[in-house]
């Protein structure tokens, strides 16, 4: 009886210690109903953990550009994908689809990039929008 005890609570503190490391991950931020394509000049892009980092400046309206941060996976998960650290660099020319931050400040979370010489790169949990 003390040893099923013993490892149910070994199972509940097992438990209570991924639920902080499954909160990290939330990705209520974002809103993943939308999509936004943004073209624009990689100003730069950190390799860095726990995830990555572009910022990318687009044209707005007024004649001016915006800087968009958009937060991507980590380096072991991008690596992976085929990423380099070198994958990015400042100046080129790219266009990058986000899932956009819901309080509509220019930040969102990494789908695709088409790089300058039309390679994309994509996050797995892509699904392109579909073209009507």
């Amino acid at each position: 009886m003390a040893k099923i005890a013993a490892v149910g609570c070994l199972i509940l503190l097992l438990l209570l210690t991924a639920i902080p490391a499954a909160a990290h991950h939330s990705g209520a931020m974002f809103d993943r109903d939308k999509q936004v394509s943004l073209t624009g000049t990689i100003v730069r892009f950190e390799w860095t953990n726990p995830h990555s980092w572009i910022q990318i400046d687009v044209p707005n309206e007024s004649g001016g550009s915006d800087t968009w941060s958009v937060e991507c996976n980590s380096p072991n998960n991008l690596a992976r994908q085929g990423w380099k650290s070198t994958s990015l660099k400042p100046g080129d020319k790219v266009t990058i689809v986000v899932h956009p931050l819901r309080t509509g400040e220019k930040g969102g979370s990494f789908l695709s990039v088409t790089l300058p010489g039309g390679e994309v790169l994509t996050d797995p949990s892509y699904r392109a929008a579909p073209k009507y």
